[in-house]
């Protein structure tokens, strides 16, 4: 019998596309990260009802799925293993979903990654 993370990283692969669908795949604290090559594959019914989440989002260009402190690592290792999927940083993810921006997401980002670092703090 497979683990509960085992499955819980089945499910998800299978409801973003399968891993060629997804373009970068990363892990915090407590959520999944990933970068999707095409959002349309994505099957948001399937991710919101995947065993050992509590929730998901998109943001910054990534969806984010809720797994909880101790148990997004395990599902990280085997979603990795299952996909064949190269381990990434969160910059790393951080950086393919930049690059997936529409040129005004990307332009934005630009003058703010120059004009933030020289505002002083209040």
């Amino acid at each position: 019998m497979a683990s509960e993370h085992a499955q819980a990283a089945k499910e998800i692969l299978a409801a973003v596309g399968g891993p060629e669908n997804v373009v970068s795949a990363a892990h915090c604290a407590t959520r999944l990260r990933l970068v999707i090559a095409d959002d349309s594959k994505v099957d948001m019914d399937a991710v919101e009802d995947c065993s050992l989440a509590k929730g998901n989002f998109q943001a910054a260009g990534q969806l984010q799925v809720i797994y909880g402190t101790g148990t997004v690592n395990k599902v990280f290792d085997e979603f990795c293993k299952q996909g064949n999927i190269t381990v990434g940083s969160t910059d790393d993810a951080k950086a393919a979903a930049a690059a997936k921006g529409n040129p005004l997401q990307r332009a934005t980002k630009a003058l703010g990654d120059v004009f933030v670092p020289i505002i002083p703090p209040s």
